[in-house]
């Protein structure tokens, strides 16, 4: 009897443990495993007042959303005391290792003499995803990247993810390899999309799928439109969603003295840009979109705290 019980009970064990491990990412999140997960996702957050500003608002307005930091920005500081105060919220770190504009430059956390391939002779980051990948050694990034994460933690920020400003991250199968790494070492989930992997070889791709969660889809604007035709693509993107998870990616800002000074001659990810899609996102036609579509809105948050389940 004690042996039928000890075999019953390795059974069950069994048993619920293969269940468990065979869910996929919609049932472990309490969806039905065709549920069409999407990740509403603010960038930037840091950069300027006008977008720390807006996407604060954009929270108190919507709370289930995600949003991600640029810890090198002078604005951090700002966005880390709100993330501090609001740790219900989901606040990850955009790795930044470029500096795009054309008036206002940053530079690493890090001095330059500790990271030197990643700045130019004046201590800024080089401005383009190419000069950035032509100059950059490995363990530079690597020292970087953790001290921007290390400086975000030491501001009380408890981050839920990871991902990268500009996708630099995508640049290189030693690279991508490496941003893996570091979020396993902080176990926290990193944003791969299958549309920067699938360049890579098969067996590269197979290799991140099966040890970690990878978006399906996702949509970043990468041309200006007018004002009524902003929410099209992004409408039109929603509509299409299949099941599995994917991610929507905006920059909000509002469109100030501030912004339109940084971003200047820069109509691409501009302040009129960012304006448009904070407005796009506070829209009764973007609620009524996700709505109607029978879409489930999940942040990083959620996906960390089941994340390795």
């Amino acid at each position: 009897m004690r042996f039928s019980s000890l075999l019953l009970s390795i059974f069950l064990f069994v048993s619920t443990s293969y269940s468990q491990s065979s869910k996929n990412l919609a049932e472990k999140l309490g969806y039905n495993p065709d549920a069409k997960l999407l990740i509403i996702h603010a960038d930037d957050l840091g950069l300027s007042h006008a977008t720390n500003s807006a996407v604060i608002d954009l929270f108190k307005m919507q709370p289930k959303i995600s949003g991600s930091i640029m810890i090198p920005c002078a604005w951090f500081p700002e966005m880390a005391e709100f993330a501090k105060s609001n740790t219900d919220l989901d606040f990850g770190i955009h790795l930044t290792l470029t500096s795009e504009w054309e008036k206002y430059f940053f530079g690493g956390v890090l001095p330059s003499t500790f990271a030197s391939s990643l700045v130019n002779k004046n201590g800024y980051f080089y401005p383009s995803p190419s000069e950035f990948v032509s100059h950059q050694k490995l363990q530079d990034v690597e020292d970087e990247i953790k001290a921007q994460i290390d400086r975000a933690i030491s501001f009380g920020i408890k981050p839920t993810h990871l991902d990268s400003h500009m996708m630099t991250m995508f640049l290189s199968e030693e690279l991508i390899n490496l941003y893996i790494k570091i979020g396993k070492d902080y176990k926290l989930p990193v944003f791969l999309p299958m549309k920067k992997l699938s360049s890579y070889s098969k067996q590269f791709i197979d290799q991140i799928k099966e040890n970690n969660i990878v978006i399906d889809n996702y949509f970043v604007r990468l041309k200006l439109r007018s004002k009524n035709e902003w929410g099209n693509e992004y409408i039109e993107f929603i509509k299409n969603l299949k099941p599995g998870l994917s991610e929507l990616i905006f920059h909000p800002a509002y469109d100030t003295d501030e912004n339109s000074a940084i971003m200047i001659n820069h109509d691409d990810f501009g302040s009129t840009w960012r304006q448009n899609d904070l407005d796009f996102l506070m829209s009764n036609e973007f609620k009524r979109s996700i709505e109607s579509n029978n879409i489930k809105i999940v942040t990083w948050k959620q996906i960390a705290e089941i994340q390795g389940n």
